[in-house]
Formats: structure tokens, sequence, C-alpha cells
């Protein structure tokens, strides 16, 4: 009997270190950066048993047979809907400045979606702006409403978002909700939901999580675009998800979270609800994109053009990250960034790096405190060649600063759900938008100029004092990269 006990745990010895050679091979074959690849064979080895499960669980962009499938068709009809829009009024490539010209390019060439003018923009940085600005145009809409959102939480000012939808249900408005299932599971167990549904309004739950699909599908994986569209005239996207700051999180440590939003008119809407639509088919099989606009533009108006740029499975690759980097590298006096969560991809931080060596002023704002321990630690690792390199580094101490921006030689900028972590550069549903427009540049480098001055400046010579418990935790952390 011993013998065979031996044996056993010889063979299960045997059959898990061929099962660790098997999926290093594969960590190793996957086209992808070198330092993802390490960080998770250290995880692997590192991490008897868990690595291998974590793996599995997170190491391959899988977004399920079925939906794969159904976006790999739904390319090319989607393709065609936007490459309508190059011919029309409102897409005036010719008048573009050189950098939004550049952007305009990568992504008319990857997913046929053009920059277009005759928009008008409008910042909202405060909560109340922004969700009294909603239920506005929720309360006027009298056709359409489609909406989505990673995290959808009730309290305070959104249930007054619900009762307006609810409402507008009632009089006759179609409304299409999806709201991401790992962000918003409280949402899903809530009277609201109930009540939006017996009133008509479709709300569906986007990447549903269970114990099953974690085979079949990356768990990790999210829809993390905030969109709103208002009979397809009216829009919103920005970084704030559906909640009230002052019900949101007051229990993690962090502070209220601080958010923007930008609300736009015009031909770049239906941009926006054909993003939407995408996404609805994607989880649902059904098609509903928006009729195709009338994008007439005033001759002697301002241009405010807007490049609209999503991510996400079933999008070409890395299609955010490439406009980021050309954004960047474009720069001559100064790039501004805003992110609550920093561990960049090792293109971006070059590109950062070169940027600041080039003489540019670079600054980075990110959070004091953060919501997630792993990112906070990892973040840090990256400080020293930041500093190195004369990038300015503040750590916001007015809260959560979750202000998703970019600001280029404060001419045009970028703005929107993307974080400059690998979750959203390389697996999340993103969106963001390339705004060449002055006046509303401006107003978002105010923006930032505030966040500054509720900033501390980390001196480069401070943060070498510190401990080496202090290095040895950022190390560590940064091995998780591939997690963060």
């Amino acid at each position: 009997m011993e013998k065979l006990y031996q044996i056993l745990a010889l063979a299960g010895v045997i059959s898990y270190w061929l099962l660790v050679a098997a999926v290093t091979i594969r960590v190793v074959v996957k086209r992808r950066a070198v330092s993802v690849s390490l960080a998770w064979i250290m995880i692997i080895y590192i991490l008897p048993f868990v690595g291998v499960i974590c793996y599995f669980l997170f190491g391959e962009l899988n977004l399920g047979r079925t939906r794969a499938e159904r976006a790999k068709q739904m390319f090319e009809p989607y393709g065609e809907w936007f490459t309508q829009l190059q011919q029309c009024q409102a897409h005036q490539p010719k008048l573009l400045n050189l950098q939004l010209s550049q952007i305009h390019d990568i992504c008319t060439n990857r997913t046929s979606i053009p920059a277009l003018c005759g928009n008008t923009l409008s910042l909202q940085d405060t909560p109340d702006k922004i969700l009294l600005s909603i239920i506005r145009d929720i309360e006027g809409a009298t056709e359409s409403i489609r909406i989505e959102f990673y995290i959808w939480q009730n309290g305070g000012l959104i249930d007054s978002v619900n009762a307006a939808l609810v409402q507008a249900a009632k009089r006759g408005v179609k409304i299409q909700i999806l709201i991401d299932s790992a962000g918003s599971p409280k949402f899903f167990r809530s009277h609201w939901y109930s009540l939006m549904r017996t009133s008509g309004i479709d709300v569906r739950e986007a990447l549903a999580v269970n114990a099953f699909r974690m085979f079949f599908r990356r768990l990790d994986l999210r829809l993390h675009r905030k969109i709103i569209t208002i009979d397809d005239q009216v829009g919103y996207t920005g970084s704030m998800n559906m909640v009230d700051p002052i019900y949101f999180k007051q229990d993690s440590g962090v502070g209220q979270w601080i958010d923007v939003m930008v609300r736009v008119t015009g031909p770049t809407v239906n941009i926006l609800a054909a993003i939407h639509a995408w996404d609805w088919e994607v989880e649902t099989g059904e098609r509903h994109l928006p009729t195709f606009p009338v994008c007439t533009i005033e001759t002697n108006g301002a241009l405010h053009p807007i490049q609209v740029v999503p991510s996400g499975p079933g999008m070409p690759d890395h299609l955010i990250q490439q406009v980021l980097a050309l954004a960047i590298n474009q720069a001559q006096h100064s790039v501004r960034i805003t992110t609550p969560y920093f561990v960049p991809s090792d293109i971006l931080l070059q590109v950062i790096n070169m940027t600041a060596q080039r003489g540019v002023t670079v600054e980075l704002i990110i959070p004091k405190k953060n919501d997630s321990l792993l990112v906070n630690w990892a973040s840090k690792s990256f400080f020293t060649e930041l500093l190195n390199a004369g990038v300015k580094i503040y750590q916001f101490d007015g809260g959560l600063l979750h202000t998703k921006s970019v600001v280029i030689d404060q001419q045009y900028c970028l703005i929107g759900s993307v974080n400059l972590d690998m979750r959203s550069l390389w697996l999340n549903f993103e969106l963001t938008l390339a705004v060449d427009d002055d006046e509303f540049t401006k107003e978002l480098y105010w923006v930032q100029q505030t966040y500054i001055e509720q900033s501390h400046l980390i001196d480069s010579n401070e943060w070498q004092k510190r401990s080496l418990f202090h290095r040895a935790l950022e190390r560590l952390f940064y091995l998780f990269n591939p997690l963060l």
C-alpha cells in the first residue's frame, strides 16, 4: 500500500511538472511583451499550483467562443457603417491639425472610424454637474436612450437617474442599458433593477460572472466603457461610473472619487451610439445600429473635431496604446497626465521617458491613496526611472483621483475611460476621445491644475531615501503586473 502511495505521489509530481513545462512553453510562444512573459513565468514557478491556475484564468485574452465568433462576424458590417461617415460633410480630414490628423489616420485605417467636426463639448467636473445634467437630458428624451457602465450603484442622485429612466420608459422611450456583471453585482439584486425591467427598460448584464464560465472566458475581462447617448443627439463619456461619490466606497479609506465627464452634441454622438450597439451585439447577438446621421456642419462655425478611439476584444489590438504613444511622442512643450492606476506597458513607459528626456515638461498626477493595494505598490516601482528621466510626479491628496486624461501642449487632449495600466491597454472594453478644441483643452488643463494644487510633488532625492523594505515591496508587487 505504501508503495502505491509513493507511485501515486511520484506520478502526481511528474504530471504537475509536465503541466508547468507545457504552460511555460505556451507563455514563451505567445507573442507579447517580454516583461509580461517573464512575470508570468515567475508567478507560475514561485506560486506552485496557484500560478498555473492564475494563468488558466487570467493569462490569455479569451472572450469566449460565442462572443469571439460574433465579434469577428460583426467587424465588416460595422466597418461599412463607419466608412459611410467618411463621406459626410462633418468629415474634414484636410482641416485637422497635424497631431489629430495622424491619430485620425491610424483610427480610420484600423477601425474605419473617422474624426468628425461640428460638435459641441462641455466638460463637467463635479458629481452634481454631471448627474443633474444627465437627469435633465433623460427627462427630455423622446425616442431612445443607450447606456453602458462598469459600475452602477444606487443611492443619492443615482436614484434620481433611475427614476428619470423609469419615467422615460413609461413615455415610450426605448431604453437599452448594458452594465458589467462584476462591477455591479449589488445593482442586479436591487429593487431598481426589478423596477426598470417591469417598466420596459431592457437591462442586460454584460460578461456575466459565474463559476461555470471561468473555464471558457477570462473572468477579469470587463466592460469598462462609460457611454450615454440620448436620441442619438446628446452623448456622455468619461471616467465616472454611474455612482454618487458621496455614497460610493466610503469605507475604503481613499476619500471621495474624483471624476470628469464630457457632454457632446453633434455627429460624434452617432459614433458613441454605434460603439454601444457593438457592445450590445457582442453580448446579446441583437443588432441596433443607429440610423445614419445627417452630418452637416455650419461652414462659418468652429470645427471642434473629435476622434473616437475604442478598444477591446474583437477590435484591433493595442489601438488606444498606439494613440497614446503617438500623442505623447508628438508633444513639443508639455504633457500632463492624470490616471488612478499607473502600471504602464514597456512601450508607453519608454515613450513617456523619452519625451521628458527631449526636454518636454511631463507631469504625472496620480492619487496618493489607491483602492488597489497591488497597483499602489506596483506603480511606485516605476518612480525612480521616471524621476531620473525628468518626469514630475504629483501625488493627489484630495481623494481617489479617478480622472483619465492627457493634455498635449495645451492644444489638444485625450479623455475617457482608459487607465495607464495593462488591463485598460490590453484587456478591457475601453473608450477615449481625442479632442482638438482649444477652449475645451484649456478648461481640462485648468481642472488638472486644480489637482496639482491638491498634490505633493515627489522629490527625487527624498525618494532615494526610502527604506529597503519599501523597495522590496515595490519589486514584489511589480511581479504581478500581468494581473493588474
